[in-house]
């Protein structure tokens, strides 16, 4: 089974390589921005948890993100693999990740980490906010700020699995295509 942590900065195309990693290997796709937003649409328990914090400006515990991804991999036992996107986002997650998949027989094969400068970043989240709307990617000292926090909170969960021999840096500089073919090149070593 084929279980990939896809990381990377905001604005270094986790989502768009997400999707086509998606079809290629028939991977479910489990982004925990899909999953607060449909716990908290469809008022199940741990939506209405969720909310109950935000509604206060608190960051959701942990222990609620956790239960909403293993309720989705409970609910999806028998795909291929899974892809994990934005998730997870410090060690304690990796950690409960790793302890939820080891109770399957399962683990992470691998982390694939999108490689990209800094500046191409902003770049890329200037433009994407004249599309998308978002506020957050139409401010440059909001962008350097999620970049930083990725940065500082974030990134070390690269080392976590590096530690363990799993993760790789990617390339995410370059046309998709081109960035596509190299995870597929680093996921044809991880399955070997």
């Amino acid at each position: 089974m084929l279980n990939l942590i896809l990381f990377g900065p905001p604005g270094s195309g986790k989502g768009t390589q997400a999707s086509k990693l998606v079809d290629k290997y028939s991977l479910l796709h489990i982004s925990t921005g899909d999953l607060f937003r449909y716990n908290m649409k469809n008022d199940t328990p741990l939506g209405i948890e969720a909310k109950s914090y935000i509604e206060k400006g608190d960051l959701v515990p942990d222990s609620v993100t956790i239960n909403m991804l293993k309720a989705k991999v409970n609910e999806n036992s028998d795909v291929p693999g899974y892809i994990f996107d934005g998730f997870p986002r410090t060690i304690a997650q990796a950690e409960a990740l790793d302890n939820f998949l080891a109770k399957k027989d399962l683990a992470v094969s691998g982390l694939l980490a999108l490689d990209v400068p800094d500046e191409e970043l902003i770049k890329r989240l200037l433009e994407r906010g004249k599309d998308s709307g978002r506020a957050d990617d139409q401010d440059e000292n909001i962008i350097a700020n999620r970049i930083e926090t990725y940065n500082n909170e974030t990134a070390p969960v690269f080392g976590f699995y590096e530690k363990q021999k799993r993760a790789n840096k990617v390339d995410g500089v370059g046309s998709i295509e081109e960035i596509f073919e190299r995870l597929c090149a680093m996921i044809f070593w991880m399955k070997r």
